[in-house]
């Protein structure tokens, strides 16, 4: 009876596997509901809903996942093919891509927060007042195996399989100086590793951005907006890169830390605003007029004893040690840049945070 159950088991499992098995897409994000969140570690959950500053880790980055990359390579007549779709095109500059689009931000809003909906993601930041949202952690499920067991037992217990990744993006709408808007996509990854030979026990640790993770994003968006699925991907694979500037120098001016770059004013406002995006800076306000970027940190707690990964990254509680307000400047002058950081009043800051900000925007543009 029992050899009987265990062969009508196996029968139904090759069965089911036969018509289980996902084709083709690299990326879902769907088991992510509205007004749910996925099943992620403690520190991940405490991560998302403080919205802080998060030195970048030095893990290698994720693989490609984007659905351009298993399509057959372009042609010769799609590699000659425009940039721009009607209203909309993308734009390149070394590995950071946007789009620009000939629309006004606030009628791009609604279709770019249901884009990210449609997707599979719930916000834990939605603020149409400054352009600004964040997706929750999430996991991308198609990135687990397809093996018999997990296509057909995974269905019912989908919470005993798990990537060991989470990832999490910020969409930034910015008004352009033709009375359009730049769209940004920053991703942000963690990732889980083993903290002794034994391997049971383990850490969540920060992974390094993913910009052709970005970039799919950014091509999807587009289909969203109107343009084809082909269109899209001729676009994206044909934005014309802009020269790569020179790598960023930390320096003394004026007797504070600062960042320089051999760069204009637009270029160097982009590079900074997205390299906050990537390390994950709580943006509360900007003022591109005035190049000023308005955030928020949390000082390392020294302190605390061993207060483990997140403790060390965030200074230790919210309620110890509350977050500084800082606003990140951008000063040109021609093809050169400085980006230094200033305390809440506008005054230059000299102390460790700053130099420690400093650290983290210089390593991020390099």
């Amino acid at each position: 009876m029992k050899a009987n159950t265990r062969l009508g088991l196996l029968a139904l499992v090759a069965a089911l596997s036969a018509c289980s098995t996902l084709e083709g897409d690299k990326i879902d994000y769907k088991s992510a509901t509205k007004g749910s969140t996925l099943e992620v570690p403690p520190d991940l959950t405490q991560l998302s809903k403080d919205s802080r500053y998060a030195v970048p880790g030095g893990a290698v980055s994720a693989a490609a996942l984007q659905a351009s990359q298993q399509a057959a390579q372009p042609s010769a007549a799609s590699q000659a093919a425009a940039t721009a779709i009607g209203d909309v095109r993308i734009e390149r500059d070394g590995n950071q891509r946007w789009l620009v689009i000939n629309r006004p931000a606030d009628k791009l809003w609604e279709p770019v927060r249901e884009f990210w909906l449609e997707s599979g993601f719930i916000f834990t930041q939605d603020q149409s007042n400054l352009g600004i949202l964040e997706t929750d952690w999430a996991e991308n499920r198609a990135k687990l195996p397809q093996d018999i067991v997990r296509s057909t037992l995974g269905k019912v217990f989908e919470s005993l399989y798990s990537t060991g990744e989470r990832d999490k993006f910020r969409t930034r709408l910015e008004r352009n100086a033709n009375g359009g808007t730049d769209i940004y996509i920053s991703h942000r990854g963690m990732i889980e590793v083993y903290t002794n030979t034994q391997k049971d026990q383990t850490i969540w640790q920060p992974r390094a951005a993913d910009p052709e993770l970005e970039t799919e994003f950014l091509r999807r968006l587009m289909v969203k907006l109107g343009v084809s699925q082909e269109q899209s991907k001729a676009i994206a694979a044909t934005a014309t890169p802009v020269q790569v500037a020179p790598a960023a120098r930390i320096a003394t001016v004026n007797n504070a830390p600062a960042v320089q770059l051999a760069e204009n004013f637009d270029r160097a406002w982009r590079r900074v605003g997205l390299a906050l995006d990537r390390t994950g800076f709580t943006v509360e306000d900007r003022n591109r007029k005035d190049g000023l970027y308005f955030v928020r940190y949390v000082a390392p707690n020294a302190d605390k004893k061993e207060p483990g990964f997140f403790g060390k990254l965030f200074g230790g509680s919210s309620a110890a040690i509350p977050p500084l307000k800082y606003r990140i400047a951008v000063r040109s002058e021609g093809n050169a840049s400085t980006v230094s950081v200033l305390n809440e009043a506008g005054a230059p800051e000299t102390s460790a945070n700053a130099e420690r900000i400093v650290r983290v925007i210089a390593d991020e543009l390099k």
